[in-house]
């Protein structure tokens, strides 16, 4: 029965998939479908970047997470001490995870489970990654009070988790795009320890309405500062979906002024041509030798050229071609150029 359900499940989500919905779309329509299996008294659904396991949006149920713990629970992701983050359970190579199956010492030091969970009442978690070819495209948190997660909805999960990725990765493959239109100018925050705001540029004021408000431009800060902060390299970066269908490109480093580290700078602007390229690269899974094929051809190289500068033989560039071409759906040069550099549609 279970197996069943699930197979069902799969076939509506690749379904859906498959009319061009956006990923926001394609959450909220999962987290419907998933509910009547999967109880859940909160979810939420994130876009992740395969390359860096960062969150691109994030897609909430019909009961929302109260809007004053969204800055924290961007911490606990970006913060480098929560357990289970999205990023840790992609990188672990789960599926799923349930809080009960962790140290509990480690629950107990949580700031996602102490501050955000407690005070609302829910004391049990589920997280679970959609990863497909070896890449996660997506996570989703499920909490609730009461009862554990039990084995059986575990295996449901992980059963319907490979159809949730691929469907996560072809939307968002085919709904963003590289931000179109003039640069308004360098986009910068100076953000304090905790991650506010302290001074911005008039460009930087821009972003909170393509963020989709101020409070989205919070959270985001807030997890930036405590990324950078928390990473081995004191540098934060991640691509982000604007809310409109554009790939935002978000990098943030301490600011060393006169031994005074307790400001970090946070700057946005959208994501480059060849960063978006490199994004579709991954989402197609090419080889090394089919990147350098398609890099090429971006450049407008004919074969020759190709065959000459890869040092390889004219047919062998043709072998290529046709096998991303089967990867892509592309069916000449001029379509892979589009697809790739986010000109179709």
């Amino acid at each position: 029965m279970l197996e069943l359900r699930a197979e069902r499940l799969r076939r509506d989500i690749l379904a859906l998939a498959g009319t061009g919905a956006g990923v926001a779309e394609l959450h909220r329509r999962s987290i419907e479908l998933v509910g009547r299996t999967v109880r859940s008294d909160l979810t939420c659904w994130a876009l992740i970047d395969p390359r860096t396991l960062t969150i691109g949006s994030m897609t909430s149920g019909r009961d929302r997470i109260p809007s004053e713990y969204e800055p924290l629970l961007a911490e606990s992701e970006c913060g480098g001490h929560d357990p289970a983050t999205f990023a840790e359970v992609a990188r672990s190579g789960r599926t799923a995870v349930r809080a009960s199956d962790l140290p509990a010492s480690d629950v107990a030091q949580s700031l996602r489970h102490g501050a955000v969970w407690k005070p609302l009442g829910l004391d049990r978690e589920l997280r679970v990654a959609f990863t497909v070819d070896g890449y996660c495209w997506g996570a989703a948190g499920f909490v609730r009070s009461g009862t554990d997660f039990t084995d059986r909805e575990v295996e449901f999960l992980t059963m319907v988790a490979p159809a949730l990725a691929a469907a996560t990765r072809a939307a968002a493959v085919h709904t963003l795009r590289p931000h179109p239109g003039d640069d308004p100018g360098p986009a910068v925050v100076l953000t304090d320890t905790s991650g506010a705001p302290v001074a911005l540029t008039a460009a930087a004021r821009l972003w909170q309405d393509r963020l989709t408000g101020p409070v989205r431009l919070a959270v985001l800060l807030r997890a930036a500062t405590f990324g950078a902060r928390s990473s081995p390299s004191g540098v934060f970066r991640a691509h982000i979906s604007d809310g409109h269908g554009y790939w935002v490109l978000v990098r943030a480093t301490a600011l060393d002024a006169d031994g005074d580290d307790s400001r970090t700078v946070v700057t946005l602007e959208p994501a480059p041509v060849d960063e978006f390229t490199d994004l579709m690269f991954t989402a197609y899974a090419l080889t090394a030798r089919e990147r350098d094929v398609c890099t090429d051809v971006l450049a407008g190289l004919p074969t020759a050229e190709i065959a000459r500068r890869r040092r390889i033989s004219a047919n062998t560039v043709q072998d290529h071609l046709k096998s991303v071409y089967g990867k892509t759906g592309a069916g000449s040069r001029a379509e892979l150029a589009a697809l790739l550099a986010g000109r179709q549609g």
